[in-house]
């Protein structure tokens, strides 16, 4: 399981900014379902072009790995799938950085959940916003690390999901086919 020590450098450093984030991706289908290794945590901001500045401050270069002010604007302006990486030096672990574009980013935002991790306050993505992401990566890329980690949140959490509103978006997105796959055992 991810420890809440490797996320704590990203969190407390976008505390920091002050513009809504949470973390989603496996670290979040972690928390949802069953304990298993990731590699990085991913975050969604919504950071706009003005933020910029404060996003660099908060992760100095002699400490992180960010990208330059430049290329985060480039990724702000890109209007879909903006994104970055940070990467804590002392760890090495990284943080992939995605840019809120869509009205499933902005309802994520809107009901994230704050969790209590070893006192590190974390605001992380609603499971219904985790399960449609991870069903829209299993459609684009066939990794079945996402219908294994949908699974174990269904085995989980299943029962807090809002049914209705997950049925919604995998009709409104195409995900029926990625859907039916998550039910085959």
């Amino acid at each position: 399981m991810l420890l809440p020590s490797l996320i704590e450098p990203f969190v407390r450093r976008l505390d920091q900014v002050g513009r809504p984030y949470m973390v989603t991706g496996s670290t979040a289908g972690i928390l949802y379902g069953e304990p298993r290794m990731t590699h990085d945590v991913d975050l969604v901001i919504d950071l706009r072009l003005s933020d910029i500045p404060l996003f660099v401050a908060a992760f100095p270069l002699d400490a992180f790995y960010c990208p330059p002010a430049d290329v985060l604007a480039i990724e702000v302006r890109r209007g879909q799938r903006g994104h970055g990486n940070v990467i804590d030096h002392a760890t090495g672990f990284k943080a992939d950085v995605y840019i809120a574009f869509d009205d499933l980013h902005r309802w994520g935002l809107a009901h994230r959940r704050v969790l209590d991790l070893d006192g590190l306050q974390v605001p992380i993505a609603p499971a219904e916003y985790v399960v449609v992401r991870k069903l829209e990566y299993f459609r684009e890329g066939g990794s079945g690390k996402h219908l294994r980690d949908i699974r174990s949140m269904l085995d989980v959490s299943g029962d807090s999901l809002d049914r209705p509103f997950l049925d919604e978006q995998i009709r409104l997105r195409g995900l029926e086919p990625a859907w039916a796959a998550v039910n085959e055992r």
